[in-house]
């Protein structure tokens, strides 16, 4: 038996072992590994969708803060 065979059957010997959601995440890796990529963002809930959306509009548009005046703000009020 050469090694590729091997290595098949092997890999059908786990997946009998495995839930539905368990090998829905090794189909995923496979796809990764040979070049086919899902579409994430349908996978993500609406409402994280819509949050996403809001937040890359709101910095398109200019509506952010530097990271660095954040981090300065809350150093303040935690060092009270």
């Amino acid at each position: 038996m050469g090694a590729a065979k091997s290595i098949d059957k092997e890999i059908n010997n786990y997946l009998e072992h495995l839930s539905t959601h368990q090998k829905e995440v090794v189909l995923s890796v496979v796809k990764t590994f040979a070049g086919e990529e899902d579409d994430w963002w349908e996978k993500v809930e609406t409402a994280a969708q819509e949050s996403i959306e809001r937040g890359l509009k709101e910095e398109k548009e200019g509506n952010t803060t530097p990271h660095d005046v954040v981090m300065k703000k809350y150093e303040q009020r935690l060092s009270k």
